[in-house]
């Protein structure tokens, strides 16, 4: 309940922010100018108060969303533990082979003869 709260009043804050800062003059004028001129002049001639409701509303923007990620990490439990090894891709756990035998062939396949010679 806390949290969609939370969640509303961010995306407002948000959206309040954007509007706030599409409003203020820049180098080249502004997207103020579009409204008549009604950016800055609204909140006063040195645009004062605008930059500080902008700074005002940025602030409550970062506050909400530490709240919420405060209040996420709380209710999200992750447990770590030691990754366990894992066998290299393709090898196969078989018994130990003695010495001198050939390795065994895979399944569906003939076993691997030795080659033909006068066995030197």
């Amino acid at each position: 309940m806390l949290e969609t709260l939370l969640w509303i009043l961010f995306v407002a804050a948000c959206i309040v922010v954007s509007f706030v800062i599409l409003l203020q003059e820049g180098k080249g004028g502004g997207l103020g100018e579009a409204f008549g001129g009604a950016g800055q002049q609204t909140f006063g001639v040195k645009a004062e108060g605008i930059n500080k409701f902008t700074g005002l509303v940025s602030a409550i923007v970062v506050v909400i969303a530490i709240l919420i990620t405060k209040i996420r990490s709380d209710t999200t439990t992750l447990e770590f533990s030691e990754p366990r090894p894992q066998p290299a891709p393709g090898a196969e756990q078989s018994a130990p082979v003695e010495p001198g035998t050939p390795p065994a062939a895979p399944e569906g396949e003939a076993p691997a003869q030795p080659p033909a010679g006068d066995g030197k």
